[in-house]
C-alpha cells in the first residue's frame, strides 16, 4: 500500500484526505520535536571561559610562559598610558567609581527589583543562582588559586583592592547587564539591541579600568567571559523563551506562545505521531482558559477541517500546585485538590476524563490522543474540535438546552462523575445540542457534596441565560426536591468556579435566594 493511501484513525473518522500521512516512531537517541534548547553561542561562551581559565592556570605555573604573558599585558597598559590627561583620567576615574561601588550596586537591586514587579520568579531564580555560582567559583577557586598581584611596570592611577584576576568589578556588572537583557528585554530585536549596549558599556568600563592600570587585559577578558558564560548558559537553559518568554502583553500567564520553533515542533510532533499535516495554528478561548494553552489546528484536507488541541507545560503544573497550596492555605483542604507531579500525569489524565465521558454517554470532544512536544516538559492533547459552537454564556437557549444540561448533570451522577468546573466556558452550545468541554477536574467516584455542587452550578449557568423558576420548573423532572434543596445548600463560596460568580455577581436578579 503506497503511503499517500495509508490514511490514520484520525484521518479516516474525519473524512480528511491527507497525503502522506503514515505515523512516524522517533528513532532512540533522534531529538524530539522541541529538544531542550542547548544554543551554538552558549556552547561557545561556557567553552572561551573553560578556555581562559585553563590557560591562566597554566600561565601561573610555568614561569616562562608567566614571564611572556606578563610582557605582553604590561605593553597594552604602557599603550594605554601614553594617551592619559587630566581630563580623561577624571572620566575613567568616574566610570571606574561607578562601576565598582555604589553604581553597580542600584543597577543590580534595580534589575531584581524589575524583575520582582513583572513577577518572573524563575528567571529571579536563576539569576541568583548564577550570581551565587559566579562568587563561589570566581571568587573562592579562580580568584585564590591565581592570587595575581596587580600590574607592574606602569603606574597605577585608580583605586583598587586584592587580587587581579578576574577582574571581580567587570565580571560584576557583565552578569548585572546579563541578568537585565534576560529578564527585562523583549526577545527578538529589542534584546539584539540590549546585547548591543550592554556590550558598549562593558567595554567602556573594561577599557577605563586598562587605562588606570587596575586591571591586566587577561584579566578584564577573563572576569567578562565568566560574566556572560555562567548567566547566558543558566537562562537559556532554565528559563528558555520558548517557554518562559519576556513579554509585557496583556493576559494570562498559562498562555504560551505557539509561534516561531514551537510551532514548528507542533506541526512535526502532529504529524509523526498522529499522521496529520497542520497548516495553522491559532490560539482560541484564552479568556475562558487559565490552566493550558488552547489552540485550534488547521489540518490540511479536502475540504480543510479543524482540531482542537491543549498544550500543558511544566509551568502549567507549577502553577496548579501553586493554586491548590493557596487554595489550601486559604479555605482548607478540599475534596481531591491534591496537584498532578508531572505535566505527563495531567496530559494522561486528561485524555482518561474525556474517554470516560465518552463511555458514559456524555457529549464531549472526542479525543484523538496525546502528542509529546518535549519530553516530561511539554505534551499536547488533542481532540475534535466544536466549529460553530458558541460558550453557554454568549449563546440564546431554551427549555430544550436546559433540559440537555439537567440530564447531563443525571448522566454524571448515574456514572458516578463529577466534573467540578461546571461554568459557561466550559459549556458550548451548537445547532441546540449542548456540549460539554475542559474535563480535566473530572473525578471519579466523588462525594455527594461534590455532585451536589455539579448540580447546583449547572443551575445556576441555566439561570444566569434565561431564568431561576424556569430552571426549577424543568429540574423537577430528573431530580428530587430534596436533591435540589442539597445542591443549591452546597453551591456556596469557593464551590463555584470564578467565571460562574462572576456571572452570578453580575445578574441584578437574586439567583440564590
Amino acid at each position: 500500500m503506497s503511503e499517500s493511501a495509508e490514511h490514520t484513525p484520525v484521518a479516516a473518522e474525519l473524512g480528511l484526505d491527507v497525503h502522506g500521512t503514515r505515523r512516524r516512531r522517533r528513532p532512540t537517541g533522534a531529538p524530539p520535536p522541541l529538544p531542550h534548547p542547548i544554543a551554538v553561542s552558549t556552547t561557545a561562551w561556557v567553552l572561551l571561559a573553560l578556555v581562559i581559565v585553563a590557560f591562566a592556570f597554566v600561565f601561573s605555573e610555568i614561569t616562562p610562559w608567566r614571564r611572556l604573558g606578563d610582557q605582553a599585558n604590561t605593553w597594552v597598559l604602557l599603550r594605554l598610558a601614553e594617551v592619559r590627561t587630566p581630563w580623561l583620567t577624571d572620566v575613567a576615574n568616574g566610570i571606574n567609581a561607578a562601576g565598582s561601588g555604589w553604581g553597580v550596586t542600584a543597577f543590580g537591586v534595580s534589575v531584581v527589583v524589575l524583575i520582582m514587579i513583572f513577577r518572573r520568579w524563575r528567571h529571579l531564580a536563576v539569576f541568583l543562582g548564577s550570581l551565587f555560582f559566579l562568587e563561589v567559583v570566581a571568587g573562592e577557586l579562580i580568584y585564590y588559586g591565581l592570587t595575581r598581584p596587580r600590574p607592574y611596570g606602569v603606574l597605577t592611577i585608580g583605586s583598587w583592592g586584592g587580587y587581579s584576576a578576574p577582574s571581580i568589578p567587570v565580571a560584576g556588572v557583565t552578569i548585572f547587564l546579563m541578568a537585565a537583557v534576560y529578564c527585562v528585554v523583549v526577545q527578538g530585536r529589542p534584546r539584539t539591541y540590549g546585547k548591543a549596549a550592554a556590550a558598549v558599556v562593558i567595554a567602556v568600563f573594561g577599557l577605563a579600568r586598562l587605562y588606570l592600570a587596575v586591571d591586566h587585559p587577561d584579566d578584564v577578558l577573563l572576569g567578562v567571559a565568566l560574566g556572560v558564560a555562567v548567566p547566558v548558559a543558566a537562562f537559556r537553559y532554565f528559563t528558555p523563551n520558548e517557554i518562559f518568554p519576556v513579554v509585557y502583553r496583556r493576559g494570562r500567564t498559562a498562555h504560551v506562545d505557539v509561534g516561531g520553533r514551537r510551532g514548528d515542533a507542533i506541526r512535526l510532533a502532529v504529524h509523526d505521531q498522529l499522521g496529520l499535516t497542520v497548516s495553522e495554528i491559532k490560539p482560541v478561548g484564552l479568556k475562558s482558559s487559565a490552566g493550558s494553552t488552547p489552540i485550534r489546528l488547521s489540518v490540511e484536507a479536502d475540504p480543510e477541517e479543524y482540531l482542537f488541541a491543549k498544550l500543558y507545560t511544566k509551568g502549567h503544573v507549577r502553577a496548579d500546585r501553586g493554586y491548590k497550596m493557596w487554595r489550601m492555605i486559604l479555605y482548607g483542604s478540599l475534596e481531591d485538590e491534591h496537584p498532578f507531579q508531572t505535566v505527563r500525569r495531567l496530559t494522561e489524565y486528561e485524555d482518561y476524563a474525556l474517554r470516560l465521558l465518552q463511555d458514559a454517554g456524555i457529549r464531549t470532544a472526542k479525543s484523538y490522543g496525546m502528542v509529546e512536544i518535549t519530553p516530561e516538559r511539554e505534551y499536547m492533547i488533542v481532540t475534535e474540535f466544536f466549529s460553530g459552537a458558541v460558550e453557554l454564556g454568549d449563546a440564546d437557549i431554551g427549555d430544550d438546552v436546559i433540559d440537555q444540561g439537567l440530564l447531563l448533570v443525571r448522566k454524571l451522577w448515574n456514572a458516578g462523575i463529577a466534573h467540578r468546573d461546571i461554568k459557561p466556558g466550559n459549556l458550548m452550545v451548537r445547532r441546540g445540542e449542548l456540549l460539554l468541554i475542559d474535563v480535566a477536574f473530572v473525578q471519579v467516584r466523588p462525594s455527594p457534596w461534590r455532585q451536589a455542587v455539579d448540580l447546583g452550578n449547572m443551575m445556576l449557568v441555566l439561570a444566569v441565560r434565561t431564568d431561576p423558576e424556569r430552571v426549577y420548573r424543568r429540574a423537577q423532572n430528573y431530580f428530587t426536591p430534596a436533591e435540589l434543596a442539597e445542591a443549591f445548600a452546597a453551591t456556596r463560596g469557593v464551590a463555584s468556579p470564578t467565571q460562574l460568580r462572576a456571572f452570578v455577581k453580575k445578574d441584578p436578579r437574586d439567583l440564590l435566594g
